[in-house]
């Protein structure tokens, strides 16, 4: 969605280093976005995205004005398509995968990330897409809509891309007050801690997964994050997980609002299950 970082440019390198030909999609894709939430206020820069892309090597930027119709209000008959009822209304949902995480308190928010990947695939007509993996739920949502709706696209995750002190790259990083800045780093610092203790065995029964969940979302909240969810899932199925051997492959994912921004970041524990 525009607002380039580091983190979407090693996406962009990643897409380089797969193809021939490489183009960008820079869309902040209003039906992903509730009536009380941020679209009009997440960041842009048109200019700057363009040139960190034009120096980069990218081939062509995908920048559409707008991809949905919209009802001409002037129309005198609903009847009429090229009129009011000429609204977009064709949806694309993932029905199980969609739900939980960030769709209990984002409830809109797949359904319109699957329509306009299936309009961006549409278009494109990409053979290979990158996705950043720090929006784990969504590029698990986005392979499954591919699979299932036999988009010959080969959807590939990369690994999300950290600050130096550990918070995970965002283009809404910017909207953080210094305080709050600071304070963010407990949701990495909390799955970091996880992640030892998976290495240490510490998850593989249901009471030492509870604890440390809760031990996570304390550290998030005694940090002054207002905790969407704290959980450890399935990689593939995102069901949630009863326990995780040390051997055992899982995800934690983390949401949380620091101030008005919310953040989100995960963890594959015992590496990925591609």
């Amino acid at each position: 969605m525009g607002y380039l970082h580091e983190g979407h440019l090693s996406l962009v390198r990643e897409a380089m280093s797969r193809s021939e030909a490489c183009a960008v999609s820079i869309y902040v894709n209003p039906t992903q976005f509730a009536a009380n939430e941020d679209f009009g206020t997440y960041p842009r820069d048109e200019q700057g995205d363009l040139t960190k892309l034009r120096n980069l090597g990218v081939h062509a930027v995908f920048m559409p004005t707008r991809l949905y119709a919209e009802a001409d209000q002037n129309a005198t008959s609903t009847s009429d398509v090229d009129g009011a009822a000429g609204a977009h209304e064709t949806f694309v949902t993932c029905e199980r995968l969609q739900s939980g995480l960030c769709s209990t308190t984002r409830p809109h928010f797949f359904r319109g990330v699957a329509t306009v990947v299936t309009k961006l695939f549409n278009v494109v007509e990409p053979d290979i897409a990158v996705f950043g993996k720090k929006d784990y739920q969504q590029w698990r949502v986005i392979r499954r809509v591919a699979r299932d709706l036999d988009f010959d696209v080969d959807v590939v995750g990369a690994p999300l891309a950290r600050e130096p002190d550990g918070l995970a790259m965002s283009s809404r990083n910017v909207r953080l007050t210094q305080a709050h800045r600071k304070s963010a780093v407990a949701i990495s610092a909390a799955l970091f801690d996880l992640g030892k203790k998976h290495e240490r065995g510490d998850l593989s029964e249901e009471r030492g997964l509870l604890a440390a969940v809760a031990a996570a979302r304390a550290r998030v909240e005694e940090a002054g994050g207002v905790v969407d969810y704290v959980e450890v899932r399935e990689q593939k199925s995102l069901i949630p997980a009863r326990a995780v051997p040390a051997n055992a492959k899982a995800v934690c994912l983390i949401a949380a609002l620091f101030g008005d921004v919310r953040l989100l970041d995960n963890l594959e524990l015992g590496g990925e299950d591609a």
